[in-house]
């Protein structure tokens, strides 16, 4: 035989055998499927009266429900006639007529009716209702519950993915847009800060006429950094810029940028330049700007590395590739030392605004603005001494005295705020409100406050430190007695002989004690806190040295100026005592009008300065001055 027969017998031989097997297969297949419906339906062809009821209508079967307990009692004690198995539930029927029904959720009990082995003695039929569909109301609610329970493993990851996106995208853009309207104040209604509106002009040509700085080829600043106190004013010269020049204004903090997601405060400042360009002329006032701190390099973490990043941002925007004409950023802080050395070099915060404290007249005006808001005895009111004993105050702390006044006028009855409403707001401001410590005081701590207060006041008005306005022992605040000292006008620049008088006037409390009652008491602590302070600084920074030695400690770097803090402290000590014993002398000269000051203390809780001033005039012909000998 040939090879080539060989293989072609070979092929038929597997081609039979395969199509015996499948012929195999087809039988089994055929006869499992007739082993399981002659199981399910024995006697198929037999069934009728309740079997074929069953299969007609199963609402018969519907009217009462009973548990699986009850069928598997029935079946045991062959009480049951016929049995039908739907997808959902089992029907019993009884011998005696009763019918009722078996929830059957997962077809635990049907698999077993169906596939499991029946007894011979088994005398009920078995019938399968492919088509009945029963629902208890347990099993509604179980089934409303179950699609409820699909519909919310679907619809849930759908609502928070749609939430997260929303959410992000609401963080990328922040808080930041534009304020309905263009703001109506004016340079004209800032009261003070008029160095800080000059610097400000060259801004305000630039959003007004562009052209008047592109046709010399000249470009105007790109940011605007004003530093000042609290209070002074910072936010409404920022508005007053825009309002001059009709721009768009928008209004956010330094901590505006930071965010709880990584990348998000990027995107913030993407979104705010591009809001700022697309409505120009835009003003971008950003207060307390040192929240941005500074760029490290120190790999903190993931934190600073965020920083960093939304500081680049920012730098990018003001200084870029894209224009930014018609956008001016305009600053605002409290040290800003804090803002990285980037953002202030040409090209980004490139020209600083100084917004200094009002000085008395600007005080003044400021008094007579908000004071008009109010009902007042305007004729009653000396705005000028207002302004007089506000020194070093703010405008926003100027408009809290103001209210302030108002308040205590309400809560005396008053229907009218008078001077004295004003005065008593103002002693609120800088020293604090009146306390009820004098209650828990014994009599011979009122004299030694009495006598402590005296010595400062009287001082204060020989030496001619300031006006003297009153003395007071009642405590206010964290104080036990007061002497109000105010300033004739504002001072920038102080002498020699003028710090050594302050300082006199702050050891004069402590020497009248030791005048009148021989030892001091610790009453005079922050007295001698503020003048070593300020007698080092004598010393150490100004010069003001007996032996001529002018090297200033603050040019030393910090960790090096500890080292020559030794000599200072000896020199100030030495500046101390000297004063100290000015002080004491001057006093003892004074002594009877420090007493009869003590005294009035003592019997009226205050004494106007006036009086004061009075009794020295009415003493000073009778008494002996003891002059310090002059140094040879």
């Amino acid at each position: 035989m040939k090879p080539g027969n060989n293989s072609l017998e070979k092929r038929r031989a597997r081609k039979i055998a395969m199509a015996a097997v499948a012929v195999l297969l087809a039988v089994a297949v055929g006869c499992g499927a007739w082993y399981v419906q002659h199981r399910a339906e024995p006697q198929a062809s037999a069934l009728g009266g309740v079997a074929s009821q069953m299969r007609q209508d199963a609402s018969a079967w519907t009217h009462e429900e009973k548990d699986a307990s009850t069928m598997l009692r029935d079946i045991h004690d062959a009480n049951v006639a016929a049995i039908g198995v739907s997808p959902n539930a089992i029907l019993v029927s009884r011998h005696d007529g009763s019918k009722y029904f078996v929830t059957d959720h997962n077809a635990t009990f049907s698999h077993a009716l169906l596939l499991g082995e029946r007894s011979d003695a088994a005398n009920y039929q078995l019938v399968w209702l492919p088509d009945v569909d029963i629902h208890s109301d347990g099993a509604r609610w179980t089934q409303l519950f179950e699609q409820l329970r699909d519909a919310l493993s679907v619809l849930l990851p759908l609502v928070l993915i749609g939430g997260m996106a929303w959410f992000m995208r609401r963080e990328m853009k922040g808080g930041a847009k534009l304020l309905s309207e263009t703001p109506t104040l004016r340079f004209d209604d800032v009261i003070g800060a008029n160095e800080a509106k000059a610097a400000l002009a060259d801004i305000r040509g630039y959003l007004s006429d562009p052209k008047q700085f592109s046709s010399m080829g000249v470009r105007a600043p790109c940011g605007i950094l004003m530093v000042g106190a609290p209070g002074v004013g910072k936010t409404r010269l920022a508005q007053a810029l825009a309002g001059e020049c009709g721009a768009n204004f928008i209004s956010i903090t330094g901590s505006y940028f930071s965010a709880k997601y990584y990348g998000v405060g990027i995107q913030k400042v993407r979104h705010l330049f591009e809001l700022a360009r697309k409505n120009a002329p835009t003003v971008v006032f950003i207060d307390e700007a040192d929240g941005l701190a500074k760029r490290t390099d120190t790999g903190g973490g993931p934190v600073e590395a965020e920083s960093n990043r939304i500081i680049n941002q920012l730098l990018a925007e003001m200084d870029g590739f894209e224009s930014n004409e018609g956008v001016i950023v305009v600053a605002a802080t409290n040290h800003p030392d804090n803002l990285d050395e980037a953002l202030r070099r040409p090209g980004r915060f490139d020209r600083t605004v100084q917004v200094r404290l009002p000085d008395r007249e600007d005080r003044a005006k400021i008094f007579r603005f908000y004071a008009q808001r109010l009902k007042s005895k305007a004729a009653d009111i000396d705005y000028d001494q207002l302004a007089r004993l506000t020194t070093g105050l703010s405008p926003a702390t100027v408009a809290m005295v103001v209210n302030q006044a108002g308040l205590i006028a309400r809560k005396a009855g008053d229907h009218e705020i008078a001077a004295k409403h004003f005065l008593e707001a103002i002693k609120i401001a800088r020293i604090g409100d009146v306390s009820g410590a004098e209650r828990a005081l014994t009599e011979d701590e009122r004299k030694r406050i009495a006598v402590h207060e005296a010595g400062h006041g009287l001082v204060a008005a020989l030496l001619g430190t300031g006006v003297l306005e009153e003395v007071t022992i009642l405590p206010r605040g964290g104080a036990l007695g007061v002497a109000l000292i105010t300033k004739a006008q504002d001072k920038h620049l102080y002498r020699e002989t003028e710090i050594r008088n302050e300082i006199q006037v702050l050891l004069g409390g402590r020497n009248a004690e030791i005048l009148v009652f021989s030892e001091a008491s610790s009453g005079a602590a922050s007295d001698l806190q503020e003048a070593s302070r300020i007698g080092l600084d004598m010393v150490s920074k100004f010069g003001f040295n007996s032996d001529g030695d002018l090297f200033s400690l603050a040019a030393l770097p910090s960790q090096y100026a500890g080292l020559q803090m030794k000599s200072a402290i000896e020199h100030a000590n030495v500046l101390l005592k000297e004063l100290n014993e000015l002080c004491y002398g001057l006093l003892h000269a004074y002594e009877p009008v420090l007493r009869d000051i003590a005294d009035q203390l003592l019997e009226h809780e205050t004494v106007p300065g006036d009086t004061v001033y009075r009794l020295i005039a009415e003493h000073k012909s009778t008494l002996k001055i003891v002059h310090e000998p002059e140094a040879a």
